[in-house]
């Protein structure tokens, strides 16, 4: 009879993490991934495309985005939407020679501001392709030049890729990494990537579009509320018949320092019971998973159960690929059950503020549940 509880104890955990390493899709591996390469030179004219940054209260970073921006070629077309800053960032912006800066409007109801901003500035887009840019990502140069490369040969109409986040303490080693892998795990890119109708990703950081398939899907006024835009916006792209593509990239880099964990906790909060539809049974499902997956085959493992400790292995195994992407040790793989800890309660967090009768608050603003 022990033998038989040791036994259930591993044996979810052995199903679940033997199971992700054979998938054929791989949601573990790095492969899906867009860097510069070496001696690639920027495209020499860039005219065909219009970036547009939402932009709200990002003095601190806006003059390095839009550097960044100006090293990638000369005819590109640079739209701010300053979102009711208060900080200074328009005029920093307008400091910039060929940078077009609109006022925003006050948000409406109903509006995710992000959404907004992107929304007044799509008007003003009139080239064939257009770039959604976040104020807080400095892009390497050549890289939109590699990534208009990329949207041509693959026939894609929206390229996303997924900025490398900034690891500059102990918090960000530990739980930034594991922000793409579990990413990945829930929109694996393969299927993003493939014609597969009911998968579509993309990180809302970076990501180059048809303009023609932003107007026919309605972008930006048929998703005016959500607060996972990025996922939304490639799920309408491709439901209306395009191709998307999302990928890694070490050229899409994040400015934002995080650094400790309350503001770790507050990004993956914002949005992560949204992204369970704000279901309760959904919330208790994943609660469920993760300690199958992470804690019940450590207990089995103290219990001298072989089986747990080789479902504890190919644990570690399927997130080394990101940990070497990103230049870690494997030996941060050992943490994955406190990482696994530390997610699910963000996740509770997230849906405990819900149930306080707030969606989400996110530069100084929230979002309240509606009645």
């Amino acid at each position: 009879m022990v033998f038989d509880a040791v036994f259930w104890l591993a044996a979810p955990a052995a199903f679940m993490w033997f199971g992700l390493l054979l998938a054929p899709w791989r949601p573990w591996s790095t492969r899906e991934r867009l860097e510069v390469q070496p001696g690639g030179a920027a495209f020499s004219d860039l005219s065909s495309v219009t970036v547009l940054i939402p932009a709200r209260n990002e003095a601190d970073v806006i003059g390095q985005t839009l550097t960044a921006l100006q090293s990638q070629g000369p005819g590109l077309k640079i739209i701010v939407i300053d979102d009711q800053s208060d900080d200074g960032t328009g005029d920093i912006a307008r400091s910039f020679p060929n940078v077009q800066v609109v006022g925003g409007a006050p948000l409406p109801a109903g509006w995710a501001g992000k959404l907004w901003a992107l929304e007044q500035g799509k008007a003003q887009v009139s080239t064939p392709m257009t770039l959604l840019l976040d104020a807080d990502i400095a892009l390497e140069p050549g890289l939109l030049a590699t990534l208009i490369r990329h949207k041509l040969s693959s026939g894609s109409n929206f390229v996303s890729l997924m900025a490398d986040l900034r690891r500059t303490s102990f918090w960000d080693r530990l739980l930034l990494p594991a922000f793409v892998y579990f990413f990945k795990l829930l929109y694996p890119f393969s299927l993003s990537n493939s014609k597969f109708r009911y998968v579509a990703a993309a990180a809302g950081g970076c990501v180059l579009v048809d303009t023609a398939a932003l107007h026919k899907v309605g972008a930006f006024a048929s998703l005016r509320g959500a607060l996972i835009d990025d996922c939304t916006l490639a799920r309408q792209v491709k439901r209306g018949g395009y191709r998307t593509w999302i990928g890694l990239s070490r050229g899409v880099i994040s400015l934002r320092p995080y650094g400790d964990l309350k503001s770790i906790h507050d990004m993956v909060a914002r949005s992560a019971f949204t992204q369970l539809g704000y279901s309760a049974p959904l919330l208790l499902f994943v609660t469920l998973l993760f300690a199958a997956a992470y804690w019940l085959p450590l207990v089995a493992l103290a219990l001298g159960s072989k089986l747990a400790g080789a479902a504890l292995l190919a644990m570690c195994l399927a997130y080394v690929p990101m940990l070497r992407y990103y230049d870690l040790s494997p030996v941060w793989a050992l943490a994955s059950p406190l990482i696994g800890a530390l997610y699910l309660g963000m996740t509770w967090s997230s849906a405990l503020r819900y149930w306080r009768g707030v969606r989400s608050k996110w530069k100084n603003r929230t979002y309240e549940v509606p009645s």
